[in-house]
């Protein structure tokens, strides 16, 4: 199919709500928050991704991405997810930010339509990055509000993201009700709750990060990074006791885990790079919304929402799934 046939089937869905341009694979549906807390996120959003798009380590975090998402949703491979996602129609990413796994849905299934949605800047960029394919198309705005009909959306992919919206569990029940029933999929991501000191800190660190500009953000950014690259070139490996009252699970950690665990976000990943460390940093304390969860807590989620689980997953940092309609 062609990009214009491809932008019909696009507008027959949408209809009235959302009008492209013609040739154009980007509109605009709301650029702005009502709620004071979703407008800071969606501004430090977009400054994020300003930055990272001219990264040179980009790349190499969209590969780390694109197989952890693998794991993180119960795929054996790439053939696995293009396998699964073959005879989808419309496939949702909610909350798209540069678009990079849009453009890898686009990629793997080109007879589906493929539609990205993001609350910031990044959707714009997204655009512009991804032109070239044909099946895909950027729209900004809510993923808590969004322009598509009940039950029109055969897979909706919502990584890493739910948790940074106003109410992250109306969020939830909005992408359920656009997902399609009788096969339809929606795959959620959810940060996991920490140990009791990190909750904390991380609380009132955020309280705190509300007041300060983009500049000291980033400056802190860098100052939590090489924390975090100093804490490991330490090489220092202990035995943490167990402390059930704080959340603290014991056993060997190296140091720097040790406390990114427990006490303070400080990542640093020699692999990744140093512009992909501070920008994970920054992604952590600067948007006001991010919501984190317990177990019980997702999976009571999902129960209210009358889904059927397909495939669960849990490690340290998060909870995630695919979930059946």
């Amino acid at each position: 199919m062609t990009r214009e046939e491809f932008a019909g089937k696009l507008q027959a869905l949408l209809g009235d709500k959302v009008v492209f341009a013609p040739g154009a694979n980007f509109a605009s549906l709301a650029a702005t928050a009502e709620a004071a807390e979703q407008s800071q996120t969606n501004d430090a959003f977009s400054d994020k991704w300003g930055r990272y798009d001219q990264s040179e380590e980009k790349q190499r975090l969209y590969e780390m991405q694109r197989k952890w998402y693998l794991d993180l949703y119960g795929f054996s491979g790439e053939e696995d997810l293009a396998s699964f996602l073959e005879g989808r129609g419309v496939i949702f990413d909610a909350g798209c930010g540069l678009g990079y796994k849009a453009a890898w849905f686009a990629e793997l299934a080109p007879h589906s339509l493929v539609i990205g949605i993001d609350f910031s800047d990044a959707a714009r960029q997204a655009a512009q990055n991804y032109r070239h394919l044909p099946n895909l198309f950027f729209i900004r705005g809510d993923i808590a509000a969004t322009p598509f009909p009940d039950g029109s959306v055969d897979y909706v992919s919502c990584d890493q993201v739910i948790m940074h919206t106003q109410n992250p569990d109306l969020t939830f029940a909005e992408l359920t009700r656009i997902t399609r029933k009788g096969g339809g999929e929606f795959a959620c991501y959810f940060y996991r709750k920490k140990a009791l000191p990190r909750e904390l800190l991380d609380d009132h660190f955020r309280l705190r990060c509300k007041e300060m500009a983009s500049d000291e953000l980033w400056a802190m950014s860098e100052q939590l990074t090489e924390l975090g690259k100093r804490l490991s070139e330490l090489k220092v490996s202990f035995d943490a006791p167990d402390i059930p009252a704080l959340g603290i699970k014991g056993g060997r950690y190296d140091i720097q885990r040790f406390l990114y665990w427990n006490f303070i976000k400080c990542f640093w990943s020699e692999e990744l790079g140093p512009e992909t460390s501070v920008v994970t940093n920054y992604d952590w304390y600067s948007p006001s919304n991010a919501r984190r969860y317990g177990k019980e807590e997702v999976l009571a989620l999902v129960e209210q929402q009358g889904l059927a689980t397909r495939h669960f997953h849990e490690e340290e940092a998060c909870y995630s799934g695919r979930f059946g309609r």
